[in-house]
């Protein structure tokens, strides 16, 4: 990953314009940011190839499909596997990221379940992969901070 900034002030402003408003239109936000249409539709898609522009997913909660309960499973595993082990985790659908990790632990896996029988059976699927040698299963209680990112997009646009 390169810390390298590839997002101007003004992209940051029409990210910021999406995050207020997701089904904005390219020409919503080019009048509501004076800037021509074509500016902003360039610079939407220059972004969406970029991946600055993350899935629709991310707004969709698992709650409403039936997954109130919320965990995060630490691994430990084996280095020479982890192609593997990324690969076996993605094939379970109630795995909702994996982070790899600096320090002991290495694997941070946020997963959804329907309830605590339901937690038992899916930190089991994880335990099973070949290369996962440990894990610890932690149960969110409660979601203090949502994930955001306005604070950055408004920094950007300061040029802060």
């Amino acid at each position: 990953m390169s810390n390298e900034r590839t997002l101007d002030g003004t992209d940051a402003r029409i990210l910021l314009a999406l995050a207020t408003d997701p089904r904005a239109t390219v020409v919503a936000l080019a009048e509501q940011l004076g800037l021509s249409r074509n500016t902003v539709q360039a610079r939407v898609a220059k972004m969406e190839r970029g991946g600055a522009l993350g899935s629709f997913e991310r707004r969709i909660t698992p709650t409403a499909l039936g997954y109130p309960l919320t965990a995060f499973v630490t691994a430990q595993v084996n280095q020479h596997q982890l192609a593997e082990i990324s690969q076996a985790l993605a094939a379970i659908d109630e795995v909702m990221e994996v982070f790899g990790l600096s320090g002991e632990t290495d694997l941070l896996v946020r997963v959804v379940a329907a309830d605590a029988e339901d937690l038992y059976r899916i930190a089991g699927q994880i335990l099973a992969v070949p290369g996962i040698e440990r894990t610890t299963t932690a149960l969110a209680m409660r979601e203090l901070v949502p994930h955001r990112i306005a604070p950055l997009l408004r920094r950007a646009t300061d040029g802060r």
